[in-house]
């Protein structure tokens, strides 16, 4: 380890941090070690990756003290925060925070920072187009980490600003799957209308951060944003239809509808999906297909992650 670049990775154990993890490990170049940074340096998956070889370290995203130690004398560092863990805009902010901090303190050379668009550049807090939720946010998981640019810029972290896109691991862990309507018939339900929604497998993004890390000093102060495929809902579909050999139909709901539903977050993601659809030539334009598959040569389209994967897809 001591002759190659370290990368610290936060949320070492997730779909963005692990799937770097992984991409390092596999890298046939060997150019960076990995250490990985949890909140449970003893759970299962944290041991799991220490039989691996990776260095396992404590850090916990609430506090910058064990942040700072957890970068200390790493190269780069991998930087990403889970609204959905606790469902708080204002934890995820003081989150970055910290990390932004922290990485400024360990003197990080290279941060990959995994953001998103702060919709209300989009849509002001005043717009009638799409209810304001808790009185200042319009998309709370994405206002929240875009905000938080400005932390990484105001502290002088050598930083890329990396854009990810729709997992469609959604499909198997976050109830995103197809499931039966009233009329028996399996359908996929986004109020994406014909629009394109630009995915990606979360095991991909882990890999484009990697390629962005390769590529050395190339993004730092930019915005990257990557993207497997830009597919509609209606030809999502019709892929999984082929792969799983039943009749899916796509339910092209309203917004309104969406965030009716009731599960928690639904009315952040039925206004995240309405920024995507009426803003959707600058949404797909800002995740540009070759840059990424140039950055990750591995790059899966939706057809290829639902071959790979469609066994795990449950069927409501």
């Amino acid at each position: 380890m001591a002759n190659k670049k370290i990368i610290a990775v936060t949320g070492a154990t997730g779909a963005q941090g692990g799937g770097l993890v992984r991409a390092i490990l596999d890298d046939p170049s060997k150019e960076f070690a990995v250490r990985a940074i949890t909140r449970k340096p003893d759970s299962d998956k944290a041991r799991a990756l220490a039989k691996l070889g990776v260095e396992v370290v404590a850090g916990d995203l609430d506090d910058v003290n064990s942040l700072k130690r957890a970068l200390a004398g790493a190269h780069g560092a991998f930087l990403v925060t889970n609204f959905w863990e606790h469902l708080s805009t204002e934890k995820e902010i003081a989150q970055a925070r910290n990390l932004a901090q922290a990485a400024k303190e360990a003197g990080v050379r290279h941060a990959i920072w995994s953001t998103l668009e702060d919709s209300r550049t989009f849509v002001s807090l005043d717009d009638p187009r799409m209810p304001t939720l808790h009185g200042k946010w319009k998309v709370p998981h994405l206002d929240g980490k875009g905000q938080s640019d400005q932390f990484f810029k105001d502290a002088g972290v050598p930083t890329t600003f990396l854009r990810t896109s729709f997992y469609w691991d959604n499909l198997i862990f976050f109830g995103m799957g197809p499931k039966k309507g009233p009329d028996g018939r399996l359908a996929l339900t986004l109020p994406m209308g014909d629009r394109k929604l630009p995915g990606i497998a979360a095991e991909d993004i882990g890999r484009c951060a990697l390629g962005v890390f390769k590529r050395g000093g190339e993004f730092i102060g930019k915005y990257v944003g990557i993207a497997g495929e830009h597919p509609t809902g209606a030809q999502m579909a019709a892929t999984l239809s082929r792969a799983l050999g039943r009749d899916i139909v796509y339910n092209a709901v309203s917004f309104d509808a969406y965030r009716s539903f009731g599960f928690p977050g639904a009315e952040d993601l039925g206004n995240m999906f309405q920024i995507k659809h009426d803003f959707n030539k600058e949404y797909c334009g800002s995740r540009d297909l070759n840059l990424s598959r140039s950055l990750n040569p591995k790059l899966q389209t939706f057809e290829q992650w639902v071959a790979a994967n469609k066994d795990r897809i449950p069927l409501g």
